[in-house]
């Protein structure tokens, strides 16, 4: 009696082979490996980088008075006045705010106002930036006024952990990584085996269709995990790179990774179903993967876009699967801190393969 067709055994080896074809493929690793390899060096070397100062105004501060009206004329200076206290302390702590302001009228007469800055230890470099600009900036408010608009400064500092520019950048390139391998190594393999009729002879065979599609995806998965591990280790151990919760912030990094791959392989299925020629592959990926990589916060973050294009950017899966991966890192979250960021990317993969399933063909 012939033994039943074994459709797991049938998976795993077309998971072997496509995993061997991946590792042949140059551009997998160009794209997977040396291209974010590229930007993590140059940042990493880079060290802080960047020259704007983001200040925050504490609430219930007054905000018509010639101190904050100069430091919002200041180019150095980004003036952040919809902060809720929580959130000054918590971007202190962490570095995501350079220093937060408290200005006052000073009902008792002279000096005509009072101001009380708090910096932060994890952001030293842009903090003393930021008391020579103040410094500056009230002597020559003090001497254009025949009374002093401000005579006393109180300074103080709060610790917090070094926020460096690889903790932004790397989760950045992690995602463009996982990005750029869902969309271009799918549409390519899915198109080829498609032309040469590979698909067209699994469909005569007992080979289930998912089978095909769980058997790259594997492959896929398993060598991009191998990529973010090497990534990842190489950001902490050369550049620093913070792992707030070690092993535990590297697994769900890792598990992320795996969520937003298998999103962005939705993409790349539906490219290799549209697209008419191997040619009309690359140009319908990079309208695909460009406006993410360059919208998501990959190198900037995109609070510092224009507001027009901020709605754009936070309704693109990259944003969200970058700010995951930047919160677990840094800010030490779990997975159910990021709910909000895997239902976006989760509602995403629902609708990009509803239209894979769409636009598939045998051949």
């Amino acid at each position: 009696m012939s033994k039943p067709y074994n459709h797991t055994k049938a998976t795993l080896a077309l998971a072997k082979a496509s995993f061997r074809s991946i590792m042949r493929s140059p551009s997998a690793v160009v794209f997977t490996l040396a291209f974010p390899l590229i930007f993590i060096l140059v940042f990493g070397f880079l060290g802080g980088g960047g020259v704007t100062v983001d200040v925050a105004i504490a609430p219930g501060s007054d905000l018509d008075n010639p101190v904050v009206n100069a430091l919002e004329s200041n180019n150095l200076v980004h003036v952040l006045t919809d902060k809720t206290p929580e959130e000054i302390k918590t971007g202190l702590e962490k570095g995501q705010i350079d220093a937060v302001i408290s200005v006052q009228r000073n009902e008792a007469g002279k000096p005509a106002y009072l101001a009380d800055v708090k910096y932060t230890s994890a952001s030293i470099d842009k903090g003393s930036i930021f008391k020579s600009v103040l410094h500056d900036m009230l002597y020559t408010i003090n001497t254009q006024n025949t009374e002093p608009a401000i005579a006393k400064l109180h300074e103080s500092t709060i610790e917090g952990r070094v926020y460096r520019t690889i903790d932004f950048i790397l989760p950045g390139q992690l995602g463009f990584s996982l990005l750029s391998t869902g969309v271009f190594g799918t549409a390519f393999v899915f198109f080829n085996l498609r032309q040469n009729l590979v698909i067209k002879r699994f469909f005569a065979t007992p080979v289930r269709r998912s089978s095909i599609v769980f058997g790259e995806g594997i492959a896929r998965i398993g060598f991009a995990l191998l990529g973010a591990l090497f990534i990842i280790l190489l950001g902490h151990f050369f550049f620093q790179f913070t792992l707030i919760n070690g092993a535990v912030t590297v697994l769900n990094m890792l598990l992320l990774s795996i969520m937003g791959l298998i999103v962005f392989m939705g993409f790349g299925f539906v490219v290799s179903g549209v697209a008419k020629s191997e040619s009309t592959i690359p140009p319908i990926s990079n309208i695909i993967t460009l406006p993410q990589f360059l919208l998501s916060g990959t190198f900037f973050s995109i609070d510092a876009f224009p507001s027009w294009l901020q709605p754009i950017s936070r309704a693109l899966p990259l944003t969200y699967l970058n700010d995951a991966m930047r919160k677990v890192a840094f800010e030490g979250a779990g997975l159910w801190d990021v709910k909000h960021q895997i239902l976006i990317m989760t509602i995403w993969g629902i609708g990009i393969y509803a239209i894979a399933v769409k636009v598939f063909k045998w051949e």
